[in-house]
């Protein structure tokens, strides 16, 4: 009698401990089939983002990527800037304000890169500048205004001298500079192409002893007859106007 309990405790524990076994796996089959089938689609919702105790700026989020607006603050707690993002690219009009509050600037984007007219404005409201873009480019149009509302045109002007050595030495020199040698400027040699500023078509000119110079050598081929230049000029407002200037050559066979 002893014998038969002793068997029966011993195949009750061997059901019980296969039976907790089987369990346990049915568990962890459950989970790995619902971390396949539901995958995490990330964050849905306003993520802040701080500086110590400040908010510096506020993002919202569509399943992990950027969807709605964005704004950034000043250190003070004022809104600094909105953008506006479409499935993780900027679009629409961003906008820049003033410490004060008032707007200072807006800015067009499609598809993540600044395209069409971008304004400004000072903190009275008035227009302050007009400055064109397409594609991430900027283009010719450009206007700034005083705080009265009148068109700005007193810009410095592009000088251009020549040290002409073409028969002594095969070489034509023009030195470029501003009639206000007081303003920043930026030179480039090229064109602009329909309309456009494009990094990757013009060559910045070197300054040499203190002088930005362009040295054209003799090369005996065919060329222009001419050289463009492009000014980068800063203005007072802290913008950049791109102004062109057309040298004349007296050689067509310069590079």
């Amino acid at each position: 009698m002893k014998a038969i309990l002793t068997s029966f405790l011993i195949i009750l524990v061997m059901l019980t401990t296969a039976g907790c076994a089987g369990g346990g796996s049915g568990k962890k089959d459950k989970a790995q089939d619902e971390t396949v089938s539901v995958p995490d689609t990330g964050y849905t919702g306003i993520k802040q983002y701080m500086s110590g105790q400040l908010l510096v700026m506020e993002v919202t989020f569509r399943n992990g990527v950027r969807e709605g607006e964005m704004k950034t603050y000043y250190q003070s707690g004022e809104l600094q800037t909105t953008f506006w993002y479409e499935n993780g690219l900027r679009e629409d009009t961003s906008r820049r304000y003033y410490l004060e509050g008032q707007l200072f600037r807006k800015t067009p984007y499609k598809h993540d890169t600044i395209d069409g007219v971008a304004t400004q404005y000072y903190r009275t409201g008035k227009l302050r500048a007009k400055i064109g873009y397409e594609k991430g480019m900027r283009t010719t149009l450009f206007e700034e205004y005083t705080a009265d509302g009148k068109l700005f045109k007193g810009y410095p002007e592009v000088v251009a001298t020549v040290s002409d050595e073409y028969n002594s030495r095969g070489l034509y020199r023009i030195n470029l500079e501003l009639s206000d040698k007081e303003t920043k400027v930026d030179f480039y040699r090229g064109e602009f192409i329909n309309n456009r500023f494009d990094s990757a078509t013009v060559k910045p000119i070197n300054i040499i002893n203190g002088k930005w110079r362009l040295d054209l050598k003799k090369t005996g081929a065919p060329g222009q007859n001419y050289v463009g230049v492009i000014a980068s000029i800063l203005t007072p407002l802290g913008n950049r106007n791109l102004v062109y200037k057309k040298i004349d050559l007296p050689y067509n066979d310069l590079k």
